[in-house]
């Protein structure tokens, strides 16, 4: 996978490329990306990529020539129709479904903007996608990319150390995850369950399919209406109905 991001502060994202399991999947090659600042390809005098906005208004609004100009460049060096994102609180809410349909492709283009909107001809000619990190706004989209590109990553082949790791996580089954534990068993008199210490491992995967389920009543039961449940999942759930 290639990941092309288009944004006026390369700065605030080139940090979070080069730590942790972004820096370790890049040195070994599962996927490669590139910071563009969309402000090099204007043909304002002045470099200017905003403008007022017709009919009037508060802020500024981001120009179409930069950004058109930049993506129809990144699209021309790779050959390929990528996945072109524009981040923004209107855009559909991103979750681990779509991170795990991102994940699928081979070339990403996110575009992050500044001040108060997009020229909506770039929403109209430009992307394919339109993703929001959630119900409130943001100084400019680099926050949200970053946090899709993570989770995108995070799911591409060899990327995480163990293969169980991504399809456990929370989400990824359609729960939340279940708890966990590590050592010691007794801490300050906080005890791990039992059964994680019995070396059953059918028993254990019992119990950590009920905790997931139960976490998830307690906590999202709308993902319970949205999750294919089997009949044992559905005793399970009673169970923890009548609690």
């Amino acid at each position: 996978m290639h990941i092309d991001v288009l944004t006026l502060f390369p700065e605030l994202v080139s940090g979070v490329f080069n730590h942790s399991i972004l820096k370790k999947a890049y040195e070994n090659e599962k996927y490669s990306y590139r910071l563009v600042n969309f402000r090099d390809y204007t043909e304002n005098k002045h470099s200017k990529v905003d403008d007022y906005p017709y009919g009037g208004g508060a802020g500024m609004v981001l120009t179409p020539q930069p950004i058109f100009d930049a993506v129809k460049e990144v699209k021309k060096e790779r050959d390929t129709k990528p996945r072109v994102i524009l981040m923004c609180p209107q855009g559909a809410p991103y979750n681990q479904k779509k991170a795990e349909e991102l994940a699928a492709e081979e070339h990403l283009v996110f575009i992050c903007g500044h001040y108060e909107g997009y020229d909506e001809r770039i929403r109209e000619h430009l992307i394919t996608d339109e993703i929001s990190i959630g119900d409130y706004v943001l100084t400019g989209g680099e926050l949200g990319a970053m946090v899709v590109i993570d989770s995108v990553v995070r799911l591409l082949p060899d990327v995480l150390g163990n293969k169980e790791s991504a399809p456990e996580d929370s989400f990824s089954t359609g729960l939340l995850e279940h708890p966990h534990y590590t050592r010691p068993a007794d801490f300050r008199g906080m005890k791990v369950p039992d059964i994680l210490l019995s070396g059953n491992h059918a028993k254990i995967d019992e119990w950590r399919r009920e905790a997931s389920l139960q976490r998830t009543y307690e906590r999202r039961r709308d993902l319970i209406d949205e999750t294919s449940l089997s009949a044992k999942d559905q005793k399970i759930l009673e169970k923890i109905k009548k609690k």
